[in-house]
């Protein structure tokens, strides 16, 4: 019939139920499964024989009747069985109450206690084990440039999310079949394989992969970098340290960057912090351009719109994007430069020289910065500000931990943050800023609440554990959030992408883009990009190579030609469906 689904192949069928008895009888709990069933149905089968032999015996005896062994096997399995025919039966008492001990151990041997032990030692391993053979054993043979994932963690769906907005194949390794399968029914592209084996790295396609990341302990990342190096020398492997004392011996066992993020997620969060001298922070680069920040307090753009800064005209500088209450916007003429704003610039490496003159005269403010949370990020932050000539007053809770690293701060307070008169000894009401890194989101939302209480004009710059508790931050009163699991996703990103890092805030990234044939030939703003998709066009590139870096509105998009905006990925995404690629481009 037209249209109708083919039947699948029977040799596909018996190949797949091969596939699945093999799994069955191949696990240690399976066949001992199957032997207590085949122990039980040995004693059903004995307690049958037993009724039967002992239906002849009474027959002869007690009613003076002969039947075959046949005979007394039917009336056997008939009464256990509850079907009652009735064509041979008991007269006497004794063959009666014979008849009701047969019934009774029937119904509890044939209907109750054999469907559960079928059920549970047969069939819901069997139904296991057809869900286990759906879990992909190895990679397509054409699969080439794709990241492999060795695990699930809280950084791998933000990971695979990037990924697949920058059409990256990725292949997620799963040490447990049942996941596995549950994984890639829910869409994920997985592997059921063991990380310690040499075997799945082969399976995997690893000498083949743009990038193995290692996102599990340290010890496992260790193994996993071994593992990998024996099947694929030259693959790149991009390993998360969890300790400072993993970094060296992951680069020995073969790792090509070993990424400790909790260090790398207090130096960003101290980048982000207004005090001492004003200057730029280099947040990024892009081919020989620079992409920096600087705080608006206290320098003379402070109250005055983009277009009144004249950056581009004095500096060559351009103003890209502008951070306003935690939250990044799209640089307009008449956007107004508040003190609390953060300004995003791209120029050269000289022009960011020039405006780092410019600024040096002029003092954010000199008192010290207070970092709450002596963690490992807390004390990153801490080293990264006193390296800056930044003084440091840090809160921790935990004494021991405050003693062991009372040398990192120039002052260690200990005691609750939450308390009012800790936080006055801090010195909060004339602090130019706080670094929340505690690892507990409630109380970060908490204590930036309080913080704004107590010093509205304080920059509050948090980390956060939880993705989901970004925007709760952010309404409490945070200037700035970044999240562990976000730098672990821009970081890994970057390196699939083959780029640096551009690390402008949570969830925004550098995004790359051909010239959509609709707007070929058209101004950028015609295209009306900005309106449609809030992404912010920073450059423009030619066919030809030619870079027109920060373009103006009047900038025709050439044919061939390639974008290069800032935004998220939900951004990225709006900007595909506004505007999407013809097939045959």
């Amino acid at each position: 019939m037209t249209g109708a689904r083919p039947l699948q192949p029977p040799s596909h069928v018996l190949k797949s139920l091969g596939a699945q008895l093999a799994l069955l009888v191949g696990e240690r709990e399976m066949r001992m499964n199957l032997s207590a069933l085949f122990k039980y149905l040995a004693f059903l089968f004995l307690v049958v024989l037993g009724f039967s032999l002992v239906f002849q015996v009474l027959m002869v005896r007690y009613e003076g009747q002969e039947h075959s062994f046949i005979a007394g096997l039917y009336w056997t399995l008939v009464t256990m069985s509850t079907l009652g025919y009735g064509d041979i039966a008991f007269e006497t008492d004794v063959g009666r109450a014979y008849s009701l001990l047969v019934l009774v151990s029937g119904v509890v041997l044939l209907l109750v206690v054999l469907p559960f032990i079928f059920i549970r030692y047969f069939y819901a391993p069997w139904l296991e084990a057809q869900v286990r053979t759906r879990a992909p054993r190895s990679a397509s043979p054409e699969t080439a440039q794709h990241v492999i994932i060795a695990d699930i963690d809280p950084i791998a769906p933000g990971l695979i999310e990037h990924l697949e907005a920058h059409d990256i194949p990725y292949l997620v390794l799963v040490d447990d079949a049942e996941r596995a399968a549950r994984l890639h029914g829910e869409g994920l592209s997985v592997m059921f394989g063991e990380r310690d084996s040499r075997e799945t790295y082969v399976r995997a396609n690893a000498p083949d992969a743009r990038l193995v990341v290692a996102n599990m302990e340290d010890v496992e990342n260790t193994n996993v970098i071994l593992t990998v190096r024996e099947v694929a020398p030259d693959t790149p492997i991009a390993a998360i340290a969890s300790s400072e004392d993993a970094v060296d011996i992951m680069e020995l066992a073969g790792a090509t960057h070993v990424l400790p993020l909790r260090r790398q997620l207090g130096e960003q969060l101290a980048n982000r912090i207004n005090a001492g001298h004003a200057e730029t922070h280099v947040i990024g680069r892009f081919r020989d351009l620079v992409i920096a920040e600087f705080a608006v307090l206290n320098t003379p753009l402070a109250g005055k719109t983009i277009r009144e800064a004249q950056l581009r005209e004095t500096l060559g500088l351009s103003i890209v994007a502008v951070w306003q209450q935690a939250r990044l916007r799209p640089a307009a003429p008449d956007l107004h430069l508040s003190d609390q704003c953060i300004v995003v610039v791209i120029g050269t490496e000289e022009q960011m020289r020039e405006m780092d003159e410019l600024l040096y005269i002029y003092d954010t403010n000199w008192n010290p910065v207070l970092v709450i949370g002596g963690g490992k990020v807390g004390r990153a932050a801490t080293r990264a500000l006193r390296k800056r000539g930044v003084t440091v007053h840090l809160i921790e809770r935990n004494r021991a931990l405050a003693e062991r690293w009372a040398e990192v701060p120039d002052r260690m307070l200990v005691g609750d943050a939450a308390n009012r008169q800790l936080l006055e000894e801090a010195g909060i009401g004339d602090a130019p800023a706080v670094v929340l890194t505690t690892n507990d989101d409630a109380m970060n939302v908490f204590l930036a609440v309080y913080c704004r209480k107590l010093n509205p004009s304080l920059r509050i710059v948090s980390r956060i554990t939880h993705d989901r508790n970004i925007e709760s931050i952010q309404r409490a009163g945070a200037d700035l959030v970044m999240s562990y699991s976000g730098l672990g996703t821009a970081l890994l990103t970057s390196l699939a992408r083959g780029r640096r890092l551009v690390s402008l805030g949570e969830g925004i990234e550098l995004l790359e883009e051909p010239v959509p044939s609709d707007l070929e030939g058209k101004t950028l703003a015609q295209s009306e990009i900005g309106q449609r998709t809030g992404l912010n066009v920073i450059a423009i590139e030619s066919a030809a190579g030619h870079l027109h870096a920060t373009p103006r509105a009047q900038q025709e998009l050439p044919s061939g030609g390639r974008l290069y905006m800032i935004g998220s990925v939900e951004q990225h995404q709006a900007f595909r469906e506004a505007f999407p690629e013809k097939e045959g481009r």
